[in-house]
């Protein structure tokens, strides 16, 4: 048989020797509501007298005279030789009877909570689109099975080893300062940004970063643009804090700037990502970067730049990051290691204009009081060892290898029904579908076959003009990415036909 679950931790907690109510009585009544409010489960296993006794701070014969009564009523067994036990079975006649929730006037519980926790409510993520079926095609993710496993258990182990007393307290707010160290000079090396250490935050992957921004940043009301289509959980963010969105549209070259200033010229805020647009992978040109950076000076916005995926680009020149080009401070920009490396490692960096670092550091250690030190220790050593750049250079020919496949799989095999436009990097590639079919359908149906794919109405804010659906082929073999197409072009030509009959 299974083993009970033990309470011999459980202590009371509101015996008042004041009372003018018996000990006895009190401690029964306290065993009694955690039996009964589920506290403390059917059959578990009970303290024994002396040790309730002591952890309650009251006479061994005031718990026996609890015991007494709580056995004669039937809500606890005595088995010999083993100890004392909650019934599996209360008694009903004791079960007290559920009481109705408040309702407010529309019949709606009553339970007051934050205007914040009412839009989480109803903010909509695209989890129903996204069940942890299948690997092919689930955007963003990485290629898990090649990732050196064996290196990272030997650096935690060592990690561990030679961990001192500090390593458990309370560590910087902005980050351990040797991963901050190696994080600015990768980013000045690869990226041309402008940063050293003291400008680098650690977070909570990038989502966190996003959402720290969006607290500090936005007032209730406030104004940001939003690229449409854009990162749905960027999106998410921002409406938790309140912020008023003003999509504006993608094209070829990227964020249409003058298509933003026309519809929110004294927006607060611009969320972007420049280096590979999420999720039609564009790269903005640089008179648009130009237009944007000119646009924020001179409206005093916070541009905040999401450099979700370039570290895989395998086509054309790299441009500098949007931050790199920035003279006057007014970019924060936000990378995450989720994506190069592993999902659930959940570590994020900002690289904060100078102005904004004490604050930044002030209300990230108000909040969470920072980021998993023994965490940050093991990837600062991943990446002071050479593993992070070898690692990327792997990534690199893997994910091109894979990407040159998908292409051809699409080409051979759905040329009818998915459409490919150009791209020079990233982990997802954006299929347009046939005009009229609705890709969240699509998306549905692929669900029941295994095989995961974000519809690209799910990214904007209003219902786009052509479907598609965005799908990440980089933590997907070969095999898997022909057999992953078959299915995408069955189910989009049995809607197509389901739609002309």
């Amino acid at each position: 048989m299974p083993r009970r679950a033990s309470h011999s931790t459980f202590r009371a907690f509101s015996l008042d020797p004041s009372s003018t109510e018996p000990l006895h009585r009190q401690l029964y009544e306290e065993l009694r509501r955690a039996i009964l409010g589920g506290r403390i489960a059917p059959g578990s296993r009970l303290p024994a007298s002396r040790e309730l006794a002591s952890v309650s701070r009251v006479s061994r014969n005031t718990v026996l005279s609890a015991y007494e009564q709580l056995l004669a009523e039937g809500y606890i067994q005595s088995r010999a030789g083993s100890g004392t036990f909650v019934a599996e079975a209360v008694p009903e006649s004791f079960v007290p009877e559920p009481v109705a929730p408040q309702t407010d006037g529309d019949g709606a519980a009553a339970r007051r909570v934050s205007r914040r926790a009412e839009r989480a409510r109803t903010t909509v993520m695209m989890r129903h689109f996204l069940q942890p079926v299948a690997n092919a095609f689930r955007p963003g993710l990485p290629a898990l099975d090649h990732f050196p496993m064996d290196v990272l258990r030997r650096i935690a182990d060592r990690r561990l080893r030679r961990a001192s007393v500090r390593m458990l307290a309370y560590g910087d707010p902005m980050g351990y300062l040797p991963l901050r160290e190696a994080i600015a000079a990768h980013l000045a090396g690869s990226r041309g940004a402008r940063c050293d250490a003291s400008r680098v935050m650690i977070v909570t992957g990038a989502q966190g970063g996003i959402e720290l921004c969006a607290q500090l940043l936005l007032d209730e009301g406030d104004r940001i643009w939003m690229e449409d289509p854009g990162y749905f959980a960027a999106r998410a963010c921002f409406r938790l804090a309140g912020a008023e969105m003003s999509p504006v549209p993608v094209d070829a070259e990227g964020l249409d700037v003058a298509a933003g200033i026309a519809r929110a010229p004294s927006a607060r805020l611009v969320y972007c990502t420049p280096s590979h647009q999420n999720p039609t992978g564009v790269t903005m040109t640089l008179a648009r970067r130009s237009a944007l950076l000119q646009w924020a000076r001179s409206a005093g916005a916070w541009i905040l730049e999401d450099d979700n995926a370039s570290e895989y680009r395998y086509r054309g020149r790299p441009l500098a990051a949007l931050q790199g080009i920035d003279a006057s401070d007014r970019v924060i920009y936000v990378g995450t290691f989720s994506k190069v490396l592993f999902s659930s490692l959940r570590v994020g960096y900002l690289v904060l204009p100078p102005d904004l670092v004490d604050l930044f550091a002030r209300a990230h250690e108000l909040e969470t009081r920072g980021t998993n030190a023994l965490v940050q220790g093991i990837l600062s050593d991943f990446i002071a060892e050479g593993h992070f750049s070898r690692h990327l250079r792997r990534m690199r020919t893997l994910y091109a290898t894979r990407m040159a496949e998908f292409e051809r799989a699409v080409a051979e095999l759905a040329p009818d029904v998915l459409e490919l436009r150009p791209i020079e990097g990233g982990l997802n590639r954006l299929a347009y579908l046939p005009p009229g079919v609705d890709d969240a359908e699509v998306a549905l149906e692929l669900g029941r076959l295994s095989v995961l794919a974000a519809p690209l109405s799910a990214y904007t804010a209003e219902r786009p003009a052509r479907g598609g659906l965005v799908l990440g082929f980089a933590g997907v073999d070969e095999q898997e990415i022909r057999v992953g197409v078959e299915r995408v072009a069955g189910v989009v030509r049995a809607l197509r036909q389901r739609q002309s009959a």
